[in-house]
């Protein structure tokens, strides 16, 4: 049809007005600024760990070179005989030194559950826990992720919990160093129940640790099958009050580069309506994709949706 020459320049100025101000929300949403710091889980890696294809002292290069990050979360079970030894700490605060790395907190197991009725098991393993609380210190961690395992009713292993953890946030509160409980099977991955057990702690430095993906109350026996999950969203803004890191768990992704399992735009403005303005930690657990491309997409996902929020 045609247009004449007034409509035509009229016609163009809101064209170039649409591209102007469609680059400026380009623009502004680039520019846009995370309300999270990202930081890559050790256990991402858990695969190529136990297969010795490289070892805890390789992580901070790792995850420098390999992903730009530099905040890290270690797992204690590979560097588990290593919580007082100070040359193998020293060596690895180098191996953070030269890569502009900085540690954040180190996973706990297999010292013990802090929900254990038997008062001399709790204990025990309250004070297993020292060394680590000590190795978090020296390493410039501010967190050690630890469990509230233990047998007996619901009612039972909450108050058991609450004075292992009570015991165990008192010692580490000298140290200055934070003492987080993960939704990590049995009891705990019932967000209802790990905040009241927070709740009755009562401690500022004694918290939680979001976890995406652990949200699975029983499994089928001899399975690793789930037969009993959690609503992971109701879990994870029931723990974000306590929050004190935030555990962003990735299996399997779409053609989109989306988390299948999880809808991560839902999930984190849960996060972020909490309040929280922590650290996000990377904890890729899949098994169809490499571990390496795994957690690439996974930040790849965390920063498009951090920028959206």
């Amino acid at each position: 049809m045609f247009q004449n020459r007034r409509d035509f320049i009229k016609s163009i100025g809101v064209g170039v007005l649409g591209a102007a101000s469609f680059s400026e929300v380009l623009a502004e949403s680039a520019k846009k600024k995370m309300f999270f710091e990202i930081s890559l889980a050790e256990w991402s890696l858990h695969k190529a760990l136990f297969a010795k294809k490289i070892t805890n002292m390789d992580f901070p290069e790792i995850a420098r070179k390999q992903f730009d990050i530099g905040t890290v979360e270690y797992v204690n079970q590979f560097f588990k005989d290593k919580a007082n030894d100070t040359a193998y700490l020293n060596e690895l605060l180098q191996r953070c030194k030269d890569n502009n790395v900085k540690n954040h907190l180190i996973m706990i197991d297999g010292e013990g559950g802090l929900g254990e009725l038997d008062d001399a098991k709790r204990n025990q393993a309250v004070e297993n826990h020292y060394k680590w609380v000590e190795a978090a210190k020296y390493l410039g961690c501010k967190t050690i992720r630890v469990n509230a395992f233990g047998t007996g009713t619901a009612e039972e292993v909450a108050k058991a919990a609450i004075e292992g953890l009570g015991k165990l946030g008192e010692y580490a509160s000298k140290e200055k160093i934070n003492v987080i409980v993960e939704n990590h099977g049995g009891y705990s991955s019932d967000g209802q129940w790990l905040s009241g057990v927070m709740k009755q702690v009562g401690r500022k430095n004694v918290g939680t640790l979001p976890d995406f993906g652990n949200f699975c109350l029983e499994r089928k026996p001899g399975s690793y099958d789930c037969v009993n999950e959690y609503d992971r969203y109701k879990g994870v803004k029931e723990l974000m009050p306590y929050a004190m890191g935030v555990s962003a768990k990735s299996y399997d992704f779409d053609t989109n580069g989306n988390v299948i399992e999880t809808d991560y735009m839902k999930m984190m403005k849960i996060v972020k309506e909490s309040g929280f303005k922590g650290i996000v930690g990377i904890e890729y657990e899949g098994s169809k994709t490499d571990e390496y491309e795994g957690i690439k997409k996974t930040k790849e996902l965390l920063e498009k949706v951090g920028k959206m929020v």
